[in-house]
C-alpha cells in the first residue's frame, strides 16, 4: 500500500540485492561512528561539526518518531553490517518535494552499495510516498558522488557558487534533482 506524502512517520524496510535499508537506531551508532570520524568523509560531505557518541546515540535514538524525515541505516546483506545511512529530509509537503542525502563509513565506500541504496530510497520517495521531486547538493570536490547520482538518474539543475567554506577555500555545490516522471521512465534503472 502506498503512503501519501503526508506520512513520513512510516519507517519502511527496503530490500535490494546487496543492501537492505531499515530504520536507523541508536544501536547503529558504533557502526556509523567511523563515518563521523573520517576526515575525508567530513570533507566530501562538508561536515564541519564534531560529534561524540552520546550525542549521536541521542540523535539516532530519536529518528523513529520524526514524522517529517526518514533516516534509514544501509545494511550490507552479505555481512549484516551497517555501512552507512540514507536520508530523506527537508520535506516540503506543499510542493511534494524533499532532499536526499547518503553517507557511508569507510568500509562501505567504492563497492556500488550506494548506487543500490540510492535507488531504493529514491524509489520509495516516488512510489511509496508519492513525491514529485527529490533533490540533493553535491560539492565540486566530490566527482565520484556526482557520477553516482547521475547514474541513478539525477540531473543537474544549477550551481550554488561558493556554498561551502572548507579550510579557507570556497567550494561550489551542484544542485541535482530527479522528478517522478523521470523515475517512472527509467524505472530506477542505471542510466549510464
Amino acid at each position: 500500500m502506498a503512503h501519501s506524502a503526508y506520512d513520513f512517520s512510516h519507517k519502511p524496510t527496503l530490500v535490494g540485492e546487496r543492501v537492505t535499508l531499515r530504520p536507523v537506531t541508536e544501536d547503529d551508532v558504533p557502526a556509523l561512528l567511523p563515518m563521523f570520524e573520517d576526515p575525508e568523509i567530513a570533507r566530501l560531505t562538508g561536515g564541519h561539526s564534531r560529534f561524540d557518541e552520546p550525542a549521536l546515540r541521542r540523535w539516532y535514538g530519536s529518528r523513529a518518531v520524526q514524522a517529517d524525515r526518514l533516516d534509514l541505516a544501509v545494511v550490507e546483506r552479505a555481512t549484516g553490517r551497517v555501512v552507512g545511512e540514507a536520508v530523506l529530509n527537508e520535506w516540503d509537503p506543499d510542493n511534494e518535494s524533499c532532499a536526499f542525502r547518503i553517507c557511508f563509513s569507510p568500509a562501505g565506500i567504492g563497492r556500488g552499495l550506494g548506487t543500490e541504496a540510492t535507488r531504493l530510497i529514491v524509489g520509495h520517495a516516488f512510489e511509496g510516498l508519492g513525491l514529485y521531486r527529490v533533490w540533493l547538493e553535491v560539492y565540486a570536490f566530490n566527482p565520484r558522488a556526482r557520477r553516482a547520482y547521475e547514474k541513478a538518474g539525477f540531473r543537474t539543475e544549477g550551481v550554488l557558487r561558493g556554498a561551502l567554506r572548507w579550510e579557507g577555500e570556497r567550494v561550489d555545490a551542484t544542485v541535482m534533482a530527479m522528478l517522478a516522471p523521470e523515475w517512472a521512465a527509467s524505472a530506477g534503472r542505471d542510466t549510464r
